[in-house]
């Protein structure tokens, strides 16, 4: 069977160079720009977001979840780093903790911790 090995969502922002520093803040690194084309792509830890300039905003803001084992020393270091949070350090229904920032343009961005096995 094939298998699938990465994703990379694509988000909508009014300014793609307002997106790029909000994700400068989240030290996610600027891998490509093309500002002709109002395209972006910006990543950290082999996670990519590919941004689009949309000035009209014809599109949706949208959701992506993020994990990582490491969930409250994320959060310190975004905290550190003067980011402003949509949501603190939760844990859901389901078991799984997360946080969740929005940057500019209303695409949430929710950093998850999966449930440990011996929870």
């Amino acid at each position: 069977m094939a298998r699938l090995s990465r994703i990379a969502p694509e988000l909508p922002a009014a300014n793609l160079q307002t997106a790029v520093a909000f994700y400068d803040k989240l030290s996610f690194a600027l891998a490509a720009y093309f500002s002709q084309l109002g395209y972006a792509i910006v990543e950290r830890d082999g996670v990519a977001i590919h941004l689009f300039e949309d000035k009209l905003r014809r599109s949706a803001p949208m959701g992506v979840h993020i994990f990582t084992h490491d969930l409250a020393e994320l959060f310190e270091e975004f905290d550190n780093r003067g980011v402003r949070f949509a949501q603190k350090i939760e844990r859901k229904p389901w078991g799984n903790r997360d946080f969740r920032v929005r940057d500019d343009f209303g695409n949430e961005l929710k950093f998850t911790e999966p449930v440990a096995e011996d929870e």
